[in-house]
C-alpha cells in the first residue's frame, strides 16, 4: 500500500483536535503539539509510518516516512531570525504543531 493510501486512511477517520490550551497573551484557545502527537502516533504506528519532526537548514518539519517502502512526505517552515533562545524554542514548538497539522489536514475544534 503506497504511503497516499496509508495517509488517507488515517486522516479519513480523524475528528478535530480539541483545543485544551489557553494563550494568555492573546486570550485565545488551541491544542498543543503534543495532545497531537498523540492523537496521530498510534494511528500512524499502525500503518507502519514513523513520525520525524526536523530541523535542517533552519526550518523546522514533520516528516512522515512509510518504514516499509521508504517514502516520504514533509512540510517545513523557515526559523524567524531569533537571537533569544526562549523565542527560538516558542517558534519550534509552534513550527511542529503547524507542520503536522497541515500535512495531515487536521482541523481544530471551533468553541
Amino acid at each position: 500500500m503506497s504511503i497516499y493510501k496509508k495517509l488517507f486512511k488515517i486522516t479519513s477517520t480523524m475528528d478535530k483536535m480539541k483545543k485544551d490550551s489557553t494563550n494568555p497573551f492573546f486570550n485565545s484557545k488551541y491544542f498543543d503539539v503534543n495532545q497531537l502527537i498523540e492523537a496521530v502516533r498510534p494511528a500512524l504506528i499502525a500503518e507502519d509510518l514513523l513520525l520525524l519532526q526536523p530541523i535542517e537548514n533552519g526550518a523546522v518539519g514533520t516528516r512522515i516516512v512509510d518504514v516499509d517502502s521508504g517514502d516520504s512526505v514533509e512540510a517545513f517552515i523557515p526559523l524567524p531570525d531569533l537571537s533569544d533562545p526562549q523565542k527560538i524554542g516558542s517558534a519550534v514548538t509552534y513550527y511542529r504543531r503547524y507542520t503536522l497539522q497541515s500535512l495531515l489536514g487536521i482541523e481544530a475544534e471551533d468553541d
